[in-house]
């Protein structure tokens, strides 16, 4: 079941961000993460990350975000 999803550190290396703007984000609500339920890691599903990667500009979807003119 879990694997589909990435650590903080892994996912922090998939956005370009480090690990403390991730908890950051989680804290401020801009990016929450799930916690597992037996050790409580901060845990990013892969598409919630692909998502927020082409929503924001971050990570490895940088490149290929599309701007939307009104």
């Amino acid at each position: 079941m879990w694997k589909n999803y990435l650590k903080i550190k892994e996912a922090s290396e998939f956005l370009g961000v480090s690990p403390r703007t991730l908890r950051n984000w989680d804290k401020n609500g801009k990016f929450r993460a799930i916690r597992h339920p037996s050790n409580k890691y901060r845990l990013y599903k892969i598409s919630e990350l692909e998502k927020f990667s082409q929503k924001t500009g971050h990570g490895k979807f940088r490149h290929s975000r599309i701007e939307l003119i009104d």
